[in-house]
């Protein structure tokens, strides 16, 4: 059996590579020919969670499933908050073949789902982005999405400051590109054209009132039913778009808690990204169109990237 560690997942599993792979893999989530079961979360203590997520990239290709452990003080020590194994069967003999880092996979992922997303979502001219959120998914997502969009300035806000700072100046070096602090979210996001929400909030940090028209989001920080980053009136007011119609209804906890409040229905959800990928459904109508990927993460995502690292010259 191979074992493909982080280094390995890290210099192979780029964001040139890595777009296009969940690309792919949305569109063919959206049209029913991969399988997969909506994740477990088991609780742990003092708020750790333990993820199983099973899959099938379709009837006769790779299968098998990521287990997550989520351990959000990571962070603090130099450590990824998101720990686990992605693990794949053969398709035609049945045996485990493959073990893949499943923290870098996850890191690398989420972003490049964002930016797929951003890509068919966001107006063309788009060219400033505003983070919520200072950690690990903050860094991808800056990375990712310098991929689809001519980005010239980026903004971020955290609860700490001195780590914001810290944030920017490490960015700052790294893309050559300006990276500022803002000290209120309001004041980040008014002249936004792409918003991405990486937070730990339990509670929305980000309210519908300070988002201007033609605005993109990537909801990406809450991936259960509870926590939210965002308020109602900002799901109400936008084009509501799903990783997935289901795991949404079931887990995506900003658009539960319009739901519950009364102000939006199932209809809301316009598409999953997979239909307007393929064409099926028209993402953004008009340039004045606030635009949300509501992102919770699927096995597919992960499946199809690993067996990119792993499967054989010639097998697809």
């Amino acid at each position: 059996m191979r074992v493909i560690e982080r280094e390995e997942v890290a210099r192979r599993l780029t964001y040139e590579v890595c777009i296009p792979i969940v690309r792919e893999a949305m569109i063919a989530f959206s049209k029913g020919e991969t399988r997969q079961l909506l994740r477990s979360i088991i609780p742990l203590a003092r708020g750790h969670m333990f993820g199983i997520m099973p899959g099938a990239l379709g009837e006769d290709a790779a299968f098998g499933a990521k287990l997550i452990s989520v351990y959000p003080e990571n962070f603090s020590t130099g450590r990824q908050s998101h720990q686990g194994l992605v693990v794949l069967f053969d398709p035609g003999t049945g045996e485990p073949v493959c073990v893949v880092h499943a923290g870098e996979i996850t890191a690398v992922r989420t972003a490049a789902a964002s930016a797929v997303a951003t890509d068919a979502l966001a107006r063309p001219d788009a060219r400033r982005l505003a983070i919520l959120g200072y950690g690990e998914q903050a860094a991808t997502h800056a990375r990712a999405l310098l991929k689809v969009r001519r980005i010239n300035a980026v903004r971020v806000w955290g609860r700490s400051q001195q780590r914001t700072e810290a944030f920017c100046g490490r960015m700052r070096a790294e893309l050559g590109i300006p990276f500022g602090s803002a000290t209120d979210v309001e004041d980040l996001v008014h002249d936004a054209d792409i918003i991405c929400t990486v937070t730990g909030a339990r509670e929305p940090v980000l309210k519908g009132a300070w988002v201007r028209p033609g605005t993109h989001l990537n909801l990406v920080g809450s991936s259960m039913a509870g926590p939210v980053e965002v308020d109602t009136e900002l799901v109400a007011r936008s084009r509501f778009v799903a990783d997935s119609r289901e795991g949404v209804l079931r887990q995506g906890a900003e658009f539960l808690r319009a739901k519950e409040a009364g102000v939006i229905d199932d209809a809301h959800i316009v598409a999953e990204i997979g239909q307007i990928l393929s064409g099926d459904i028209v993402g953004r109508l008009s340039d004045e169109d606030i635009t949300v990927y509501k992102s919770l993460g699927h096995v597919v995502q992960d499946l199809a990237c690993a067996w990119a690292l792993c499967r054989p010259p010639g097998v697809t």
